[in-house]
């Protein structure tokens, strides 16, 4: 019996060894997190999803503006708590999205920082009406890339830890 013990204790042992040296410098989190939006300090719970290349943000309505010759948009956020700011970034870009079968959609691209646990991140991120989707932001790829791990089955581990930081324009 306590050979058996012994190598079962030896192969876990090895399993989490592997996992943390897998993940380095890497901050594990869970497949949906709270994190907090920047500029307007509001808390809102994200999916990580791997297989998005980019994170989106829930904006059904989204109004273009001009400022010094350059294109704005301005949206309000709303989180499940009911707390709202009203938003207005420079307009980066124009994303053209492949959506399934082949659907094509066109997104205002914002760059907004997002902080999740103590990382903190200035990111692209489309604007859509996600109002059909459980959480409002969807985490992609290049933001979490050399940083952060998804460990699917936790969730809501960590507490957005950044604070209010400068604007990102």
């Amino acid at each position: 019996m306590n050979t058996v013990f012994y190598l079962c204790f030896t192969v876990l042992g090895s399993l989490l060894l592997a996992a943390t040296v897998s993940a380095g410098n890497k901050q594990i989190v869970g497949w949906v997190e709270k994190v907090r939006i920047s500029p307007g300090n509001l808390v809102l719970q994200a999916k990580m999803d791997s297989g998005a290349d980019n994170s989106s943000l829930n904006v059904p309505d989204v109004d273009e503006f001009e400022r010094n010759g350059e294109k704005w948009v301005r949206f309000e956020l709303v989180n499940e708590q009911g707390q709202s700011v009203v938003i207005e970034r420079r307009l980066v870009r124009i994303a053209r999205i492949k959506r399934h079968r082949g659907m094509r959609q066109e997104r205002p691209v914002v760059r907004m920082g997002i902080c999740i646990g103590n990382y903190y991140k200035e990111a692209e991120v489309n604007l859509v009406d996600r109002s059909k989707f459980k959480y409002p932001l969807l985490i992609g790829r290049s933001f979490m890339a050399d940083k952060l791990v998804i460990d699917p089955a936790a969730q809501f581990t960590l507490e957005p830890g950044c604070g209010e930081q400068p604007s990102v324009e």
